[in-house]
């Protein structure tokens, strides 16, 4: 077949056109991929760095090596029991973070994290470029394949560029959320190499559970894992660990406490990564069976009124306050460790030995009371305080709020008071709802009995136990250390302790008759506890105070006077005014559990008072210590003193009617134990102080004000009110091994064992004569 030469020529013509089409196809492509490889070889680098000089303010500054080596968190500080546990943190504006090391996160944790958000964190160094190209290719072809984040990316974004006051924006972010965005996430990538340079990949992980954000205002895995589980990250199992890290992506969606079905469907996706990579769940049989279980949650925000030893946190936080603003630190934000002489195990027992007495004793309070058809509050003279409602709203601060708006006297103010609002409230069988108003409110919460309790170790003054109420969410008044109260009968000691110190003898005899003591204005004739001006009974001081016979407590007093016994009992701890005056012996001068625990622990402290201290050591962030405490000492009693005092408080439990002869038997076996009762005259107080040879407890029940009364003096003697509290807290102590707190006898005097003398000779002859008539004499 012959082809003509014009057919031949337009072939040629075609192939030569193809051939250049291809040449400039291949010229462009060069060309092209020079400029690509200038742009990644050349351009990123330099456009990276522009963005690392934040060249003319376009881009906002970076934080400096400095900032990345020590990123700036609000910590919030700790306060730490003796035995390690976390009792509570100081925060501000709700922002609840606390750090840990990495060795304080459990393996499973840490794997399911990994295996979760980064499986290749090990081995890149801060970008995942098959991270990056897959994540890149999946939004250019609308399939999603995951993020190209890496961990280490999302610290940077947590620690640098979520900064809620654009500090780090620079003018193109003004342009739009796009700019701002790839802007930012260059600042990621940069900090992030910045982070793997400066930092192991142990201490990236942990400043990135450090870091992260959960519900309820609760920042890092620490507050994570306690809110959640109560526990801590160290204790972390596998399917509470897929939780918290299934959290991460959006702690909101898959809160458990609000949406426990998308949480448990999350956690089981990280489950099921953890099974794919084979780290511990082996077969699918396995997945199936740990994905079936639930979520197990003991969900509990921390807060002032939530965990243990409430009211010592808020008490310490006022001292600490003060702490740090002597030395220019800020508590809510420094992340201290603040190390508490506080025992978990013993401040555990002690709420429940308060709580469990209260609720019953509240019981028969009020139903004796209803008995009588009276209302708990009585005046100066026993007499029904008809407006005592009335007069007490006025302090209020609802009261106070609407008269400073309204003025007083003003209807508005009356109207607000009794406008009824829907409210939970306290009761021991836990909150409930109902409608109040103000009058409402008060005339309910002021018919609860109040309590407080402070165990103590004599020898060290380390606080092992503080419990200042029943309820702190209700009640925030702390009647440990804030409150001073009558002692009644608990002060008597004080009086014989300065009969000791003079020689006195503890078969020391005397009548128990009232002796006539003059006071301004005529004779005061000291009753006992029955009404009774004495049996005329011959008995020894030991055998006297251990019946808690005021009477001979009376007399002792005119032996050793008024005076005299302040100054002895300042000696052994007290702090608060007393009255020079007869009736002290009784315990009429205010003061406070804690300065009566701590003066007692100088009658078992062989005479060295040891003020009670509640802080052993203070660390910053980074385990410094900032300061380390050490007790203050004195010396207040010689050991001789000291040591009968102690055998004068055994009487308690050991002489015949003894107020603390009561004691369970499983107290007195194979342990020496003391202790003293206490009731006011009035009605408002019982007390009880009880000593073992390693705790000082004082415990005291009463009404939030005087006025609120026992039903009658014998319900509210303290060895019905208080000193069971004592005896349930040493029973749940002594039976925990673990507790520290064991059986055994007193010190005994350094100088040699004094003379106590047969008190079964009723031998006077065993003490010092005294006839000290001018020196009680009260002016």
């Amino acid at each position: 077949m012959n082809t003509s030469p014009s057919t031949t020529e337009t072939t040629k013509s075609k192939a030569n056109s193809f051939l250049g089409l291809q040449k400039t196809w291949f010229k462009k492509a060069i060309k092209y991929t020079w400029i690509m490889f200038g742009v990644i070889i050349i351009g990123l680098p330099l456009y990276m760095f522009l963005v690392s000089i934040n060249l003319f303010g376009l881009f906002g500054e970076m934080p400096n090596v400095h900032e990345i080596e020590n990123p700036k968190n609000d910590l919030s500080s700790e306060l730490i029991s003796a035995d390690g546990v976390s009792l509570g943190r100081y925060y501000r504006s709700n922002r609840n973070r606390s750090q840990v090391g990495f060795e304080e996160l459990s393996k499973d944790l840490v794997e399911t994290l990994v295996i979760s958000e980064d499986h290749r964190f090990y081995e890149h160094s801060g970008i995942d470029i098959k991270g990056l190209v897959r994540a890149v290719f999946g939004a250019m072809t609308f399939s999603h394949q995951g993020g190209g984040s890496t961990l280490t990316q999302q610290l940077a974004k947590a620690l640098f560029t979520q900064n809620q006051d654009n500090s780090l924006d620079g003018h193109l972010a003004g342009l739009g959320k796009w700019p701002k965005r790839i802007i930012q996430k260059n600042k990621e990538w940069i900090i992030s190499v910045y982070l793997e340079r400066n930092f192991t990949k142990e201490e990236i992980l942990t400043m990135y559970l450090n870091t992260a954000e959960y519900v309820n205002q609760s920042f890092g895995i620490k507050v994570a894992a306690e809110n959640h589980f109560q526990k801590q990250p160290d204790s972390l199992n596998l399917q509470e660990s897929a939780l918290l890290v299934g959290m991460l992506q959006n702690p909101a969606l898959y809160n458990p406490a609000k949406r426990p079905e998308l949480a448990l469907s999350k956690r089981n996706d990280v489950l099921w990564k953890v099974y794919q990579h084979g780290y511990k769940i082996k077969t699918r049989e396995q997945y199936d069976s740990i994905s079936a279980l639930p979520l197990g949650l003991n969900f509990k925000v921390q807060n002032e009124n939530e965990g243990m030893a409430t009211y010592f946190r808020t008490i310490m936080q006022n001292h600490l306050l003060a702490y740090c603003k002597a030395r220019n630190i800020d508590l809510y934000n420094s992340g201290l460790r603040i190390y508490t002489t506080i025992d978990s195990r013993l401040q555990k027992y002690a709420e429940e030995s308060l709580t469990e007495h209260m609720a019953t004793l509240q019981k028969g309070f009020t139903e004796q009371w209803k008995l009588r058809k009276m209302d708990p509050w009585l005046d100066e003279n026993g007499n029904q305080f008809k407006d005592f409602i009335a007069k007490r709203i006025k302090t209020t601060p609802q009261y106070k709020a609407y008269v400073k708006k309204w003025g007083e006297g003003d209807d508005s103010v009356n109207l607000m008071l009794k406008l009824k609002k829907p409210m939970k409230v306290f009761s021991w069988k836990g909150e409930r709802d109902t409608t109040f108003n103000v009058y409402d409110s008060l005339n309910y919460y002021k018919r609860f009995l109040q309590a407080g309790m402070m165990a103590m170790d004599p020898t060290t003054g380390s606080i092992k136990a503080w419990v200042g109420g029943i309820n702190h969410k209700f009640f925030k008044f702390d009647h440990v250390k804030q409150q001073t109260r009558q002692a009644g009968s608990t002060f008597k000691p004080f009086v014989y302790g300065l009969a000791m110190d003079e020689g006195y003898s503890p078969c020391y005899e005397l009548y128990d008759i009232s002796p006539a003591i003059p006071v301004p204005g005529g004779q005061w004739y000291p009753p006992n506890s029955d009404g009774s001006k004495g049996s005329g009974e011959k008995m020894t001081i030991r055998h006297a105070m251990a019946l808690s016979i005021n009477t001979i407590t009376a007399q002792m007093m005119m032996k050793v006077g008024p005076q005299n016994v302040v100054d002895f009992a300042k000696r052994c701890g007290i702090e608060s005014k007393l009255d020079a005056v007869p009736s002290l012996c009784l315990g009429v001068s205010d003061v406070s559990i804690f300065e009566m625990v701590g003066a007692y622990s100088t009658f078992v402290n062989s005479g060295i008072h040891t003020r009670p201290t509640f802080i052993s050591r203070i660390e910053d962030k980074n385990g410094n210590v900032i300061e380390a405490f050490v007790p203050q000492t004195r010396e207040g009693l010689n050991d001789q003193t000291a040591y009968k005092m102690v055998h004068m408080l055994r009487g308690g439990v050991e002489e015949e009617g003894g107020t603390s002869g009561g004691l369970p038997r499983e107290l007195k076996i194979d342990n020496e134990i003391g202790g003293k009762t206490g009731t006011t005259n009035d009605a408002s107080d019982g007390w009880y102080m009880g000593i073992t040879h390693d705790l000082v407890v004082g415990t005291w029940v009463g009404g939030d004000e005087r006025a609120i009364r026992f039903p009658s003096w014998t319900f509210g003697q303290g060895i019905k009110t208080a000193r069971p509290i004592f005896a349930n807290f040493m029973l749940k102590a002594y039976a925990d091994k673990e507790s520290g707190v064991v059986k055994g006898r007193f010190n005994q005097p350094r100088s040699g064992l004094p003379f106590l003398g047969d008190c079964s000779r009723h031998n006077d002859a065993d003490s010092v004569q005294v006839v000290p008539t001018e020196r009680w004499k009260f002016n």
